[in-house]
């Protein structure tokens, strides 16, 4: 079923902006134009501006995914040049410049005469995609629930068990990556197991849980020096967690992990909840536009950009955020955001008859990653700074980058009950999450959790299973 979109009434001869993507630079882009004389038009395939850099408390049980992905429509609904349309874009033709977006079987194509895409990055496994059905990254709202079904089911699946060997494999946690999301999730996981946990089983102790956090490369947090690196890696094995560094992932099943270093040595660990945050890889469309426009692509899958963000011989199309490549800019919310503005920047100096800026120019705002709470890390340019006092400045910098007021009040609430407190106000899990099995949490001893994972060849039921996004 197909459908072309059409500008109708006072809006009909504006020069019409797609945005393709809700997230940080999208929304910032869309929002810049609000008082330009144009039509936007903003394409996302959930319609909700994600605010990624708080998932993993998602994933903990900290905060609700409302809190951090409120409607797109909301935040622009005031903002009468523009509308939000759901839709995965599918398609970008460049010399008829329409973009095709699917929902089901509804097709819609929209026209543009600029277009900003923004569709950010997915995870990345290396090569092993196969692994993700045992570790899932952390980049929207689905893989934060999964992981918490994951987490919080562990927990209970172990208070099932009798075999002490099968206790320890479901108390154990494996993280990959230890940039900034891998720390903040290890961290976070600890102090459930620590804390949140603690007076709620009766037959497993939570803190014995055991939290192990890989990376391949020399030293945690990469990103913010060797320096911060190493105070952060010493303030994590504080907490309890263990860190492997030099540790490649060659092998993963539901069970185990499998690791390698440098010298070819493999050990394993045993593991049924593992989690995921290395690698990232751009959107399919960063390739799509490459083979339309003569752009080069990196291994990331992100686009090469001119200066001003735009694509060779096409001045009317802006790449920004994590899709976009361009002097080894990190794929961090602040270059989306000034990506964002700059684009929108440069739409309205051409509709006013202005030359264009140049060149785009990032500046870097500084980093910041939590450790736990009330401690955290903060690098800004030559300054670094660690412990409580970096923690508030996390603390602040993120309630003024939450979109709306509401959002703002009640995450400063679920703070207190989380960091203040000893609990988490948002452990809600289906037996149907947990583990992606349907029946996991039914099982009552190893033997149906086994028949669970390796159900009967014969006189099985034929299932079709929906393919993750």
């Amino acid at each position: 079923m197909e459908q072309q979109f059409e500008s109708t009434g006072e809006l009909e001869r504006l020069h019409r902006v797609v945005v393709i993507g809700s997230g940080f630079g999208g929304l910032f882009a869309a929002k810049a134009l609000k008082k330009a004389p144009v039509e936007v038009t903003l394409i996302d395939k959930t319609v909700q501006h994600l605010f990624q850099p708080l998932l993993y408390q998602v994933a903990t049980g900290i905060l609700s995914q409302g809190v951090i992905s409120p409607p797109a429509r909301e935040i622009l609904n005031r903002q009468k040049n523009t509308k939000v349309l759901l839709g995965q874009v599918t398609g970008i033709d460049v010399e008829s410049k329409i973009v095709t977006h699917h929902v089901g079987d509804y097709v819609t194509h929209t026209p543009y005469d600029s277009l900003i895409v923004s569709a950010g990055a997915g995870q990345s496994y290396f090569g092993h995609d196969e692994f993700e059905e045992f570790a899932p990254g952390l980049k929207s709202i689905d893989d934060a629930l999964e992981l918490r079904s994951r987490i919080y089911g562990a927990f209970e699946v172990a208070e099932l068990l009798d075999d002490p060997e099968e206790v320890k494999k479901w108390l154990t946690f494996v993280v990959v990556g230890a940039g900034a999301t891998g720390v903040e999730i290890a961290g976070q996981i600890r102090e459930l197991a620590d804390r949140a946990l603690k007076r709620d089983f009766r037959k497993i102790t939570p803190s014995a849980a055991r939290v192990v956090l890989v990376d391949g490369g020399d030293q945690v947090l990469a990103a913010f020096g060797p320096n911060l690196g190493e105070k952060s890696k010493n303030a994590l094995e504080k907490l309890g967690i263990e860190i492997m560094l030099g540790q490649m992932v060659t092998g993963m099943d539901v069970r185990s992990v499998e690791l390698t270093d440098r010298d070819g040595h493999v050990q394993t660990i045993e593991a049924h909840c593992k989690v995921w945050a290395a690698g990232v890889a751009a959107s399919p469309l960063a390739k799509m536009l490459a083979d339309q426009t003569g752009a080069e692509v990196d291994r990331s899958g992100r686009i090469s950009t001119n200066p001003d963000l735009t694509l060779p011989g096409h001045e009317e199309i802006f790449v920004i955020g994590d899709m976009a490549s361009l002097n080894d800019y990190p794929g961090v919310a602040q270059v989306a955001m000034q990506g964002g503005k700059f684009a929108a920047k440069q739409i309205k100096r051409r509709l006013q008859g202005s030359a264009d800026e140049p060149a785009f120019k990032y500046f870097d705002k500084g980093s910041m990653a939590t450790i736990s709470r009330f401690r955290a890390v903060t690098k800004m340019g030559k300054i670094e700074i660690t412990g409580f006092i970096a923690w508030l400045m996390w603390l602040f910098v993120h309630i003024m980058y939450l979109v709306g007021f509401t959002k703002q009040i009640t995450t400063l609430g679920h703070w207190a009950v989380a960091f203040v407190g000893r609990t988490r106000g948002e452990r809600t899990v289906t037996a149907y999450q947990a583990m992606a099995i349907p029946d996991l949490l039914r099982a009552r001893n190893i033997a149906d959790i086994d028949m669970i994972y390796e159900p009967p060849t014969e006189h099985a039921p034929e299932t079709t299973e929906k393919p993750r996004e």
